[in-house]
């Protein structure tokens, strides 16, 4: 059966990317915890805290649950977890000098490690008084995700999440980013495959029954253009426009899937 996806042109996934039920419920387990500081952070999120108070909730809760936070200390990142403002795509580091204000508003990306499993989840937060126009992004950008999600079922390109969510994105004026993606997770913070929010007319990635991975698609209000601050983290809009994000981690079983952390 999969030699004949692959002659119609479908990459068939390496069988070490398909999780055991074992793993999955090791991930689950990880994701859990994910799952629960997001919650909490967006209970005690608020206007005037510093991101560096964000981060000391993140990393004492994730620490309490004798977990670790994935992104503290990750190939150099100084910090538990990743807050991103306004015009800030991802990867925005938290620190004591940048204090939320009325308006803002704020992707939280928490990833847990758990008995070495990985989890991976964000969600946009609306600090205060936000405009019209930004809480429709952030709005719009749940949607995308949830359509990309409905697309995630067994013997499907995993091509179909980005042909899905970016002609949605776009008749709302929308853009979606184009060099950053999903991944696959649970082993490691990174996996293959990559997954694209974007349009792509390739077969691409079969996905397979056992694979996990996230989709969080980063959708901008102006032009889908990105850069790299000179952190070498700090990912932003190049025009200066806002942008969101939301994201699951997101196991593919027989019959679709089952989202882990969101």
């Amino acid at each position: 059966m999969l030699q004949e996806f692959k002659s119609n042109g479908y990459i068939i996934p390496h069988p070490s990317l398909l999780k055991t039920p074992e793993q999955i419920e090791g991930i689950r387990e990880s994701a859990k915890i994910t799952t629960q500081i997001l919650d909490l952070v967006e209970k005690e999120i608020k206007e005037g805290m510093t991101t560096a108070e964000v981060d000391k909730i993140v990393y004492d809760y994730t620490i309490s649950r004798n977990a670790i936070p994935a992104p503290l200390n990750y190939m150099g990142f100084p910090k538990s977890v990743c807050l991103s403002i306004n015009e800030v795509v991802c990867h925005g580091i938290p620190d004591n000098k940048t204090v939320l204000k009325s308006g803002d508003i704020v992707n939280v990306d928490v990833s847990t490690i758990l008995n070495g499993y990985f989890s991976d989840a964000s969600r946009m937060c609306m600090i205060g008084d936000v405009t019209p126009a930004a809480k429709a992004l952030v709005e719009t950008t749940k949607e995308c995700l949830d359509i990309g999600t409905k697309q995630v079922k067994p013997f499907k390109s995993i091509n179909e999440i980005g042909r899905a969510i970016e002609p949605f994105a776009n008749q709302r004026g929308y853009t979606v980013v184009r060099d950053l993606g999903g991944h696959g997770v649970g082993l490691k913070f990174h996996e293959d495959p990559h997954i694209d929010h974007f349009a792509k007319r390739n077969k691409g990635v079969l996905m397979l029954p056992g694979m996990v991975f996230t989709i969080e698609p980063m959708i901008n209000e102006g032009g889908y253009s990105v850069k790299v601050a000179k952190d070498n983290w700090t990912v932003t809009t190049r025009d200066g426009s806002l942008s969101a994000q939301w994201e699951y981690t997101i196991a593919v079983t027989k019959s679709g899937y089952e989202i882990l952390a969101w």
